[in-house]
């Protein structure tokens, strides 16, 4: 199907290299690869893999805290037996 309508899409010259680049690399000319960029482009795809990564993130992230709290919680239990030993120790 040929062609009929333009739209004019406004980019920065980065930008436009970047796109040239991908469509030569894909045999494609540039409004090929734009029209099927665009066509294949599903925004609400997008919006759930960005969504479970947060999830994912929140998950990780309460988790590394709970381990760090552990963690902190034994140096401090290790660092009040030194104490104690050290006291003993000065006494001695």
């Amino acid at each position: 199907m040929a062609a009929t309508e333009r739209i004019p899409v406004l980019m920065t010259p980065v930008e436009k290299r970047r796109v040239v680049a991908k469509a030569k690399k894909a045999g494609l000319k540039t409004s090929e690869f734009m029209r099927l960029a665009a066509s294949n482009y599903h925004p609400n795809d997008d919006e759930k893999a960005f969504e479970a990564m947060i999830t994912h993130m929140n998950k990780v992230t309460a988790n590394t805290s709970r381990v760090i709290d552990k963690a902190l919680a034994k140096v401090e239990a290790s660092n009040k037996r030194i104490a104690k030993m050290e006291a003993r120790a000065s006494k001695a």
